[in-house]
Order: C-alpha cells, then sequence, then structure tokens
C-alpha cells in the first residue's frame, strides 16, 4: 500500500496550488501525490511530477480522497480553499474534514499551513521498514501498528512486506538506491528490518559500506544479531531506540563475497542449524538449537582443515570451525576468547582439536564457562585466532552455515570489514 499525499484546490486556488508544488517539488517528488483530476492536470503539466488522477470534484474526486484516508493510505491532504466565495460540492468537502480530523490525518487549507506541513516533512528522515509478517509467533497485525505508532511520528516511514519470492536483500537494495536518489538537503535514510535472523542479517548485509543506518526491530526466535549487540529485542523497545536515532558502527564481514554479519560455522555449527527445523524452532523457540546441538554432538565426525592468514598456513584436525563477527553468548562455539567484539576490526576463529569424547565435553564446557564469564579459559584443546582476513580449507569438503543459511563452498574465504555497519542502538551499548 503506497502512501500519498492528496492535492486538491478550488477553482480560483488552483494557481497558487501549482506554484506550491513548483516550489516544493523535491520534496513533493519523493511521494506517491495523488488529486483531482482538475487539479493533478495542472500540476503535472507545470512540474512534470508523477500524479494518480482522481475524478474530478464534480464526479466524486474529493470522496475518492476520502475514501483513501479512510484506508490509510493518505498521510496528508492540502486542500486549498477560498473561504470568500460559495461552492458546490460542500457535502464532500464536509466528509473529507470529518475523515481527516476522526483519523488524525494533517490537513493544510490555505498556503501557510500548506508550508509548514511540506518544510516539517521535507526535514523527517525517510525511512523503510521490511516486515516480516511471518516471523515469530507475535501478532504481525497488533506488531505492525505498534511499530507504527512509535516512529510514524518521527519518520516518514514506508512498509515492505516481505515476500516468499523475492529476497530480503532484494527489498533492501531497492529501498537504498530510492534513498541515495534523494536530493543532498534530505537527511539520510534508513532501513528498518523486522523479522528473524534470516531476515535481519540478509538486509544488514544490503546496507555493507553504505553509510545508511540499519534499525533491527527482532520478531525471531534466537534473535542473535540483536543479542550480540546489545540490541533490545522488544518489540516497543526496539522501536524506541530507532525512534531515539543514536548510532555505532560495528564491523561486517564477506564470506566468499556473501555478506556476513554474524558467524559462519564449519561442521558442527553448520549441521546443528541444519537440524533445527522450522518445525521445531515453533515447538521449541531456543530451545531447539540446543536440542539440535546435542543431537549434532554426538553425530558430527571430524575432518582436516587447513587455515591461510597472515602469511601462515596451519592445519588441524576437528569437527568444528567457527568464525565470529559479532556473536551472541548463545553461539558456544565462538566463544573462544570469552567475548566476540564487534567492533574491533578482526574475526575470531574458535577450533576445538579434541581427540576423545571425554575431551569434547571437556572442550565445550570452557567455552559455554568463557561466554558465561566473557572471558577466556585456557585449554589445550582449543584453538583460538584474531585475524582481519583468513582462508579455510577443507577435507572432505564440509557444509558451511553463514549467518543461518547453509551454503556450500570449499575453500572459504573470509574478510572483515571494519565499521562496516550503522547501527540503531541504545546509549549504554555506544
Amino acid at each position: 500500500m503506497s502512501i500519498c499525499v492528496a492535492l486538491i484546490a478550488h477553482d480560483s486556488k488552483q494557481d497558487d496550488i501549482v506554484a506550491l508544488a513548483k516550489k516544493y517539488r523535491a520534496t513533493l517528488s519523493r511521494y506517491h501525490l495523488i488529486a483531482t483530476d482538475e487539479t493533478g492536470g495542472a500540476i503535472a503539466a507545470a512540474t512534470g511530477l508523477e500524479i494518480e488522477r482522481l475524478a474530478s470534484r464534480a464526479q466524486g474526486g474529493i470522496v475518492q480522497v476520502a475514501a483513501r484516508v479512510v484506508t490509510g493510505e493518505v498521510m496528508g491532504v492540502i486542500f486549498l480553499m477560498d473561504a470568500l466565495q460559495p461552492h458546490p460540492y460542500e457535502a464532500d468537502y464536509l466528509a473529507l474534514l470529518r475523515v481527516c480530523n476522526l483519523h488524525e490525518i494533517p490537513l493544510a487549507t490555505n498556503i501557510a499551513t500548506a508550508e509548514l506541513s511540506i518544510q516539517g516533512v521535507a526535514k523527517r528522515r525517510e525511512a523503510y521498514l521490511i516486515f516480516n509478517p511471518v516471523a515469530g509467533q507475535g501478532n504481525p497485525d497488533r506488531d505492525l501498528a505498534l511499530i507504527r505508532q512509535i516512529l510514524e511520528p518521527q519518520l516518514n516511514l514506508h512498509t515492505i512486506f516481505t515476500q516468499p519470492d523475492i529476497e530480503p536483500a532484494v527489498q533492501a537494495r531497492e529501498a537504498i538506491e530510492a534513498m541515495q536518489s534523494l536530493k543532498a538537503e534530505v537527511e539520510p535514510g534508513c532501513i528498518i528490518a523486522c523479522g528473524g535472523d534470516g531476515t535481519v542479517s540478509a538486509i544488514a548485509g544490503a546496507t555493507i559500506n553504505t553509510g545508511i543506518p540499519l534499525g533491527v526491530i527482532p520478531r525471531g526466535t534466537a534473535n542473535a544479531f540483536a543479542v550480540a549487540l546489545g540490541l533490545p529485542t522488544d518489540l516497543k523497545w526496539a522501536s524506541e531506540t530507532i525512534a531515539s536515532g543514536n548510532t555505532r558502527m560495528v564491523d561486517a564481514a564477506y564470506c566468499n563475497d556473501v555478506p556476513m554479519v554474524l558467524l559462519a560455522g564449519v561442521g558442527f555449527e553448520a549441521g546443528m542449524v541444519n537440524n533445527a527445523s522450522r518445525e521445531l524452532k515453533n515447538r521449541l523457540g531456543t530451545l531447539a538449537y540446543v536440542f539440535s546441538a546435542a543431537q549434532q554432538f554426538f553425530t558430527q565426525e571430524d575432518f582436516n582443515v587447513m587455515v591461510e592468514l597472515d602469511g601462515e598456513i596451519l592445519e588441524f584436525k576437528t569437527g568444528a570451525v567457527t568464525i565470529a563477527n559479532s556473536a551472541p553468548p548463545t553461539s558456544v562455539m565462538a566463544q573462544g576468547f570469552g567475548e566476540v567484539i564487534p567492533d574491533d576490526g578482526l574475526l575470531e576463529v574458535t577450533i576445538p582439536v579434541s581427540n576423545t569424547l571425554f575431551q569434547d565435553i571437556n572442550t565445550s564446557a570452557t567455552l559455554l564457562a568463557s561466554a558465561l564469564v566473557k572471558s577466556q579459559f585456557e585449554d589445550s584443546n582449543l584453538v583460538c585466532l584474531r585475524t582481519a582476513q583468513l582462508k579455510v580449507t577443507t577435507d572432505p569438503p564440509q557444509t558451511l552455515v553463514v549467518d543461518g543459511e547453509i551454503l556450500e563452498a570449499n575453500p572459504i574465504e573470509f574478510t572483515c570489514v571494519p565499521k562496516g555497519l550503522t547501527v540503531f542502538s541504545p546509549l549504554s551499548t555506544i
């Protein structure tokens, strides 16, 4: 559903509304414009603006605008009136005034109020909310209504719903292109990702090195990205954090040209994610990953891995390699150092090299303890590395998971992008 600005004018005010449209053409061009036939034709001819022309006033065009207000498609109405002259269709005008009041839609009736409205809109940041309605178990209609209630007073909010046949990253790139096409005097827009980790990671990946701030409103199972960065997981608090406008810069990464904002896992981590089905996550929530990890622990087979970094070649026999850009404490296999630092310009690599089941259990306990106290515990069966770039080759080839998505690749190259993401964050995390 497009969010429209409606333009109407009495006959004696047609020249005034055309002059207004010329003066504020750059701002009006950012919106879907609707107008009664005579007004729309005059403005389009004078400015070249794209305008959806409704019926003429005589044929019910004002009633059509009122209907759009009722369905929530109109963000504001400019209706330049001539208060000194009697006009036909008075009932239509009164109906429009009434629905604007009922639905709290701004209505400007003269040049002064119209200019104030347009100037106010021009200074507000454009925001594209990419909303996944099937993520999580909450009520999507209620959640979206709350988000809009908090954000629309602060932002020019455009809502895009995820689609089964369109990748969220594609939708994000289209929104970014729309924002980058705006005039330089317009404050840079932002992208808001609302969904589970798959949706959030895909959208975040599209914003790498764009400088466009990313807002995160989690609605998934684990919400790992939000937890890793200390972002709110409560929908109301997350929305208020975006409205406050405070940002921080964090690292991003690429895995064989695939954007990575969280972590990649070879072997154990990939098997665990692969086993955590959508049905299992719906039934057990975050416990689905615990259940899946327990299964994978006893079925994961070791493999040979060669790691190339900083001009060195290291070889190991292991069941898991985890490369983390950022990670929540629950991603235990990434906790070799006790805490993944999201803004140090480095990737953190954790490789367990234990040889027996007892050593595997002991190493897992070490990683869990490190995550709990956010400090590294020494373990001779753990290899922990920090690097900005590395190459991983496995024999035999292993399944790879990148930010929750299962991929096939061998060898695998990782590159950190320092300060590649700008994220809306609470002041306590900045």
